[in-house]
């Protein structure tokens, strides 16, 4: 490792952080790949300190790993802290990822002390089981499983016309109605394990940016008084599609709110989504989805389609 240069990252090192990003592709085949804009678009997250909280070692111009911290923008009794990061495979095997967790960790405590120190604060790795040396690497620093998340894929195909429960009407996302979908999510998202409301910037940052795409994004309003009570967003890289041919129309954000739940909302919403993404010429459709959520979500997704294809894995430490 002494032959490297250490230093935290820059906008500019969007470049250099998508070649990482795809060279590990190539090794653990998680279905992830990136461009130069979807990294930046990591890198300007205001909710990532890289000056405080992020460290890259490079060999020249190439990066051999990476770890980055993004807290959370509000907490209440647990900060929880996602610590996100890699190794180029090339550079395996020589302690980098041992050195950039426990960096990792050291700049999670910066960062919550500056933001929420009066909360516990918990540091979060959130990877599929399937990346070799991963659980044996967060295993010897400290880290503990303590949740599991399921990628569902659905082969779309032909699909009959969506259904929409009555009562309700449907709308796809627009400018005017950006802060209905913002307002669902968080009130829906509540009682989801983990999750916080998201402010305007973080959901500018993170859903409505370049992978955003509306035309397959719905709300659904109760008709009587106009309110909102259930929304999808999909998203969609184009790295993904060129680096394995598939148009893959991914269901970032599903939620209903909890006193319209059971109700047939979530389905009506997939339905139109998965219908759009039929025209539109997608291949396949996806989602993730927490294993223990309370809402009965993954059997809600089953019975639309949805098949599970690889285990994620939530690795904890109270720090």
């Amino acid at each position: 490792m002494h032959d490297l240069t250490w230093r935290p990252l820059t906008r500019e090192d969007a470049e250099a952080s998508a070649d990482l990003l795809n060279a590990m592709e190539t090794a653990d085949r998680i279905g992830e790949n990136y461009t130069a804009e979807d990294t930046l678009q990591e890198l300007v997250d205001p909710y990532a300190d890289l000056e405080r909280a992020s460290l890259a070692a490079f060999d020249g111009d190439v990066m051999a790993g990476y770890m980055k911290i993004r807290f959370k923008p509000s907490a209440e009794e647990v900060h929880r802290v996602f610590l996100d990061g890699g190794v180029h495979p090339g550079y395996r095997r020589r302690g980098i990822g041992t050195a950039l967790v426990d960096a990792g960790v050291a700049a999670a405590k910066v960062v919550h002390a500056l933001h929420h120190p009066a909360s516990k604060l918990v540091v979060d790795v959130n990877r599929p089981e399937r990346i070799a040396g991963l659980a044996e690497l967060v295993r010897s620093r400290g880290f503990t499983p303590v949740r599991y998340f399921q990628r569902m894929e659905h082969p779309l195909g032909v699909l009959g016309d969506p259904e929409i429960p009555g009562g309700f009407r449907v709308e796809p996302w627009s400018e005017r109605n950006d802060d209905d979908f913002r307002t669902v999510r968080n009130e829906a998202y509540r009682d989801y394990w983990g999750a916080v409301p998201m402010p305007v910037d973080l959901w500018r940052n993170k859903i409505t940016n370049q992978t955003f795409r509306p035309e397959t994004s719905f709300l659904l309003r109760e008709t009587a008084t106009g309110a909102p009570v259930g929304m999808l967003v999909t998203m969609y890289w184009v790295a993904d599609t060129e680096a394995t041919g598939v148009r893959d129309a991914h269901f970032m954000l599903i939620g209903t709110l909890r006193e319209h739940r059971r109700r047939g909302v979530a389905g009506a919403l997939m339905g139109h989504a998965l219908r759009a993404a039929v025209d539109q010429g997608y291949d396949r459709a996806s989602l993730n989805v927490d294993s223990a959520d309370p809402s009965g979500a993954f059997g809600v997704f089953e019975k639309a389609g949805f098949a599970p294809k690889m285990r994620y894995v939530r690795w904890a430490l109270e720090a």
